[in-house]
């Protein structure tokens, strides 16, 4: 009896073993994840919409058929964006990326230990550029691939992390053909806004990498008539607001966030613009 008592009790508590470690290894973002696939079912059917069905109006002369091109395929994206956080670890992003009401979101979040989440389609467009502009580009969702670093803006970036991006930003620089000069920061494109990723971002070791501008380690003096806030813009630099476009172009290649070009600033600058333009 006690032997049967013994069993029954071990039983019991390899059930209750058995439901905590199912109950632990269940997928926390299951209901975020089903929002995505049914947001993604719906574009899916958007996009198979014959189109002479969804324009066809009263004001338009209609063909007699729908006549669909053969060639074709889908966007690719031309520009990665990296940003930081701004809040104090990798599972608070997570939450807010999943919470409707937040209304941003990012390709991949890059947390502290390298791990990488890629929280949506490279093909798909992320709410993570807002309001920004680039050389004549204004809609850089559209164009873009937004990645997230967990670092709330006052941290060097640990070396994992950056071991992580660096991997990442090779498979994706192969699969899209992305050119070296559009690998920049959500500061670059948004300087009144935004500053992330902060001046502590390892940019020179991405450029030594193949992602982004760099420039040279022997420098040419400037010459007279150089005109700095000319060159910026150049670089694609939105100089609408000067002494932002000025404080974003150092924080990125001097890691320092005043608003006056000395006098190295200007031959960095210079160096750039005659470089790579």
């Amino acid at each position: 009896m006690k032997r049967n008592q013994f069993i029954h009790k071990g039983f019991i508590l390899l059930v209750i073993v058995v439901a905590g470690f199912l109950a632990c290894s269940r997928n926390p973002y299951k209901d975020s994840n089903k929002q995505y696939q049914q947001q993604v079912k719906k574009l899916a059917l958007s996009i198979k919409e014959n189109p002479l069905e969804k324009w066809t109006t009263d004001s338009i002369k209609e063909p007699p058929y729908w006549v669909g091109t053969t060639n074709f395929n889908l966007r690719k994206p031309s520009f990665i964006i990296i940003h930081h956080t701004a809040q104090n670890a990798c599972l608070q992003t997570l939450a807010t990326f999943t919470t409707v009401k937040s209304a941003v979101s990012a390709h991949y979040v890059i947390c502290k230990d390298g791990t990488i989440h890629h929280m949506l389609n490279d093909y798909l467009r992320a709410y993570h550029a807002g309001v920004s502009k680039w050389g004549n580009l204004i809609d850089i969702n559209s164009a873009s691939i937004g990645i997230e670093l967990d670092n709330n803006g006052f941290e060097t970036f640990d070396s994992l992390q950056i071991k992580s991006l660096i991997s990442l930003l090779t498979r994706l620089k192969s699969t899209y053909t992305i050119p070296t000069a559009n690998f920049i920061g959500h500061g670059d494109i948004a300087p009144t806004r935004k500053n992330d990723p902060n001046y502590r971002f390892p940019w020179k070791t991405l450029a030594d990498n193949g992602f982004g501008l760099w420039y040279d380690t022997v420098l040419d003096s400037i010459p007279q008539n150089f005109n700095s806030i000319q060159a910026l813009r150049i670089i694609g630099y939105n100089v609408k607001d000067s002494n932002a476009a000025i404080q974003s172009f150092k924080r990125h290649f001097l890691q320092d966030s005043t608003k006056k070009l000395n006098h190295t600033d200007k031959v960095v600058l210079y160096n750039l613009q005659k470089k790579y333009w």
